[in-house]
């Protein structure tokens, strides 16, 4: 990428909703991270009420996650993005399950900036369970799969 590039990718990223970014292209990579912090406040401020239940909601669900690759392996996501499990609303899941996987067998597909990237297992692995369901937002190593290997 050139300068002009990287200062475009910048001002998008930064008029984005997305908290963080990481791409790699051949030998270059590059990674963003917002300051979220500050965007929550004024949302606690708005609807101290409204934002309180959602907060404890989600506090367990980010914590399960974290928690779930320690007690065994892990699809985790590469990058920030929205979550698809099937090529197409109409199609299949690629995976589901109690499916048997192989190394470099498609597993989701993450969409980053328009563009539909598809995820590949790492190792071949048994899928315990699935841990986002699509269109959901994920971030950078957000456990996708609880998986044994195989």
């Amino acid at each position: 990428m050139d300068m002009k590039q990287i200062k475009t990718l910048v001002q998008e990223f930064d008029s984005s909703t997305l908290s963080k970014l990481k791409i790699t292209m051949d030998a270059f990579s590059i990674e963003l991270e917002k300051n979220v912090g500050v965007v929550a406040a004024p949302a606690m401020v708005a609807a101290p009420v409204a934002v309180s239940a959602p907060v404890v909601a989600s506090a367990p669900a980010v914590t399960a996650p974290v928690a779930t690759p320690l007690s065994g392996d892990a699809i985790l996501s590469p990058m920030v993005g929205t979550f698809y499990s099937a090529p197409s609303p109409d199609s299949a899941p690629f995976v589901k399950v109690g499916d048997r996987v192989k190394k470099g067998q498609v597993v989701a597909i993450l969409e980053a900036m328009k563009i539909m990237n598809e995820l590949e297992a790492e190792f071949d692995c048994e899928i315990l369970e699935v841990l986002k369901s699509d269109g959901q937002a994920v971030e950078y190593d957000m456990p996708l799969y609880t998986v044994k290997k195989l």
